[in-house]
């Protein structure tokens, strides 16, 4: 939501000062500027960037616009769902688990907990890296350089479509001098048709040059950002998980395992300790 209204913002600001100053919004339209600014544009993706990471490109920013990461209530989801299965495991042993990551979407515990079940990549962190410990054929204190190595993937994966979205973007200014250059070039072949048509042929050059640098700083650029952020906050979730199951995996009493990843949390999600101790204690009498 908050990219559309940031879009509209731009949009609205450029038309505005425009006609504000006496110009028309429509001379800006040139479909031969579009086609030459567009068309270079994807062309230079498409020979950067492999399928997969076109794909992810594509996933995410998608995302931008439908998602704003993890939130203050999914953060506390998870929490609450890993009090629950330490509490179990701690009570029962951890093959008590066992049935929970067989099929978490049938999990007594993981299933009440929507923003979690839902993501197969998170339900799949948690299984491959719960599972080992679950059978003994990992140590405990080996749990978290498996967790980090596979935290540490899913980030380099992910600076994959934000390096495409900051390769157009930076290309952009470049591309719409390009389409300037060949509006001059035919510019100069209608120089004797008298300055009327002449200023027709420079203006809709010249809106090459202005539409690659505002879709670079206006549009790109910022959505590049805006899919870094999103990126780093899907890390900080895994990375939240990783703390607690660590911590719980070395010995750590649930609580105190969860109270380790309570303190990791960034400061717009983290619950203070009070209201955290308050959390379990409703989930323990439920």
């Amino acid at each position: 939501m908050f990219v559309i209204i940031g879009f509209v913002i731009v949009l609205a600001s450029t038309l505005g000062g425009f006609s504000v100053a006496g110009g028309k919004p429509a001379v800006l339209i040139h479909l031969s500027e579009i086609i030459v600014i567009v068309g270079i544009t994807i062309g230079l993706i498409v020979v950067a960037a492999p399928l997969p990471t076109l794909m992810a490109t594509l996933k995410g920013v998608m995302g931008t616009f439908t998602g704003g990461g993890p939130s203050k209530d999914d953060f506390m989801d998870l929490l609450k769902m890993l009090y629950e299965m330490f509490t179990l495991g701690r009570r029962n042993g951890l093959i008590a688990l066992d049935e929970h990551v067989e099929d978490p979407s049938q999990s007594a515990i993981i299933s009440k907990y929507k923003s979690f079940v839902s993501d197969d990549e998170k339900t799949d962190f948690l299984v491959s890296n719960l599972r080992p410990l679950i059978d003994g054929k990992i140590k405990p204190d080996q749990i978290s350089s498996l967790m980090n190595a596979e935290i540490k993937n899913k980030h380099d994966e992910g600076k994959g479509p934000i390096e495409v979205l900051h390769l157009a973007g930076d290309s952009l200014p470049g591309i719409g001098i390009c389409a300037a250059v060949l509006g001059i070039i035919i510019t100069m072949g209608v120089i004797d048709q008298g300055a009327g048509a002449v200023g027709y042929k420079v203006s809709a050059a010249l809106t090459g040059t202005f539409l690659g640098v505002w879709l670079s700083y206006g549009f790109i650029n910022p959505l590049a950002g805006r899919l870094h952020a999103l990126q780093e906050s899907q890390i900080v979730y895994y990375k939240i998980l990783a703390e607690a199951l660590g911590g719980f995996a070395k010995g750590l009493a649930p609580a105190m395992a969860i109270e380790v990843a309570r303190r990791a949390l960034p400061k717009d999600a983290r619950p203070t300790a009070t209201d955290l101790e308050a959390m379990l204690k409703e989930l323990t009498s439920k």
